[in-house]
């Protein structure tokens, strides 16, 4: 039985697929800050006309994942020190309560996910992969953070990475990471051992630590 897509189902439907594929490609910092976008470009990369482009870029520019002028222009935002620090603030607060509450659910699966994931992190910093470390970055805190089981506070969180996304690109370079970080291995080790103080403190200064290189 073949099932009919009316119109403006089809609109929408690849104003979702553009809004996906754009704001994981923004997260995970494909894209530099105050990176130009056009709604023709978008529209021949997605083979979409211009008005699913439009929904998607007026979405995103709602979220803060993209900076969208009065003219019309598309672009990755260039955050001020003082956005970085308020976002910087923000992951603090939200991910320090996010794994203070998974911490009871942290079971041994758990944990051995975390160390693989970390695996992949390694990898990435061998290959100078920037988009690879974000991403992966990112997979080990949501991983950790959906065992919290506080769906609106992890969205928030996501938000929040979604905004970061081109400055976490442009730090990354300044990052010349070498190795797994450090605080990644403390948070794994406080799970073990249980030790909320302990992971709430590698949370924090996790998130927040290289994000002072972009202010200092």
């Amino acid at each position: 039985m073949l099932i009919q897509t009316r119109p403006g189902e089809a609109v929408q439907a690849a104003h979702d697929k553009v809004y996906r594929h754009l704001r994981t490609r923004i997260m995970h910092g494909e894209m530099e800050p105050g990176t130009a976008l056009t709604l023709r470009g978008i529209g021949k990369v997605y083979g979409v006309s211009m008005t699913p482009a439009r929904e998607a870029v007026r979405r995103l520019a709602a979220e803060g994942a993209l900076t969208l002028t009065a003219s019309g222009r598309v672009s990755t935002p260039e955050l001020s020190n003082e956005r970085i620090e308020e976002l910087a603030a923000l992951r603090a607060l939200l991910e320090t309560e996010l794994a203070s509450r998974a911490l009871p659910r942290a079971h041994i699966a758990l944990i051995e996910r975390l160390q693989a994931i970390n695996g992949l992190i390694a990898e990435a910093v061998a290959k100078h992969d920037a988009v690879a470390y974000i991403r992966t970055n990112l997979e080990f805190h949501r991983t950790l953070y959906l065992r919290a089981q506080a769906p609106a506070m992890l969205a928030m969180a996501e938000t929040v990475w979604l905004q970061l996304g081109p400055t976490m690109r442009k730090l990354y370079g300044r990052l010349q990471r070498t190795e797994v970080p450090h605080n990644h291995k403390l948070i794994v080790a406080a799970l073990r051992a249980g030790d909320e103080p302990g992971l709430r403190l590698a949370v924090r200064t996790d998130v927040t630590q290289g994000l002072r290189m972009l202010v200092g």
